[in-house]
């Protein structure tokens, strides 16, 4: 009996064994190949949401190492003179980020002032316009803003959008707006500076220098005194919703009463900071801070030291013109 069943023990176990040899099902290996490779699709698509924010975003913040010291560049000029009192870089090529937006201002104002528009102009929004990066206002392509809420959106905050409904008004186009604004520059000897768009966002070829960007700081308030004050605001409020300022020197550095701020990735971040004191009026510049509150902190130290050094020179000038006092004759003896 043992003998007989010794064949079919053989033939079961000949059977399992092909079992284990035998391939898996397609379904199978479908679901196993789609567990191993899960990881890497979440690893794949959370790669394609970052960079889908980034492309949407060209403004990102970030930190810089001590590499990008190399883009410092600073100078204070007495605006009443012209003088350079401090330099470092001023005049080597960096990009001018939001202060660009000092020019579109001006071409703005200079618009004002020759009557061709008023405050309460209304500027049409295009698609374009209203297709900006931020920051911007969310304006929607057939929205009118008036001039005068352009430029309080323009000075408080910085808005891409609204610079672009400026240019489309004044220059028909970003195109006609940008030759607009660099022959401008020629005329108040801004050599050095190239614009492509009105509002700063990033083109490699948009270029300007610290000097140049002291020269359209001085030229906004001296050809446009009853538009200047504009620059003082530290916020505004729009639809409802209050702004605040980026200029953060307002309200807490002595005597400072403007202008403008700007960052992009590649230039760093930029200020330009007008300060009235004592009857001395001073432009400082400062392109490439490697962080809003370091910038700030670096423009109110070079001011500081430069309005010491003034201080100085008018004390050690103010002695040198007191003459000696003139020995006087001891008094003649009295006879009694």
């Amino acid at each position: 009996m043992n003998a007989r069943r010794t064949p079919l023990s053989l033939l079961i176990c000949l059977l399992c064994c092909c079992c284990f040899l035998l391939p898996p099902s397609p379904a199978y290996a479908q679901n196993a190949a789609s567990a191993a490779s899960a990881p890497a699709k979440a690893h794949k698509k959370a790669h394609k949401r970052k960079a889908h924010k980034r492309a949407l975003s060209p403004v990102r913040r970030r930190a810089y190492s001590a590499d990008d010291d190399s883009r410092f560049a600073a100078i204070v000029v007495n605006a009443d003179t012209g003088h350079i009192l401090y330099q470092v870089n001023a005049d080597e090529p960096r990009h001018p980020a939001s202060l660009t937006k000092m020019m579109t201002l001006y071409l703005l104002f200079e618009a004002l002032k020759k009557g061709r528009i008023s405050q309460e102009t209304l500027l049409p929004v295009s698609a374009n316009a209203a297709g900006q990066a931020p920051t911007n206002m969310r304006l929607t392509a057939g929205d009118r803003i008036p001039v005068r809420i352009a430029i309080e959106c323009l000075i408080v905050r910085s808005a891409n959008d609204i610079a672009m409904a400026v240019a489309e008004a004044l220059g028909g186009s970003e195109e006609g707006f940008a030759q607009m604004m660099n022959r401008k520059s020629r005329q108040l000897g801004m050599n050095d500076t190239q614009f492509f768009n009105p509002n700063g966002l990033p083109d490699d070829r948009q270029i300007t220098t610290a000097a140049d960007m002291a020269r359209i700081g001085i030229a906004l308030r001296r050809d446009f005194p009853e538009y200047y004050g504009y620059f003082a605001l530290r916020e505004f409020s729009f639809r409802g919703n209050r702004y605040p300022g980026h200029n953060r020197l307002l309200g807490r550095y002595p005597g400072a009463d403007g202008i403008k701020t700007g960052f992009i990735g590649a230039s760093g971040y930029n200020l330009v900071t007008s300060v009235h004191r004592g009857g001395t009026h001073l432009v400082g510049v400062i392109l490439g801070g490697r962080s809003a509150s370091s910038r700030d902190q670096q423009m109110m130290v070079m001011l500081d030291r430069v309005f010491e050094k003034l201080a100085s020179h008018e004390h050690q000038a103010a002695a040198a013109a007191v003459p000696p006092p003139t020995p006087q004759a001891p008094p003649a003896a009295q006879v009694n």
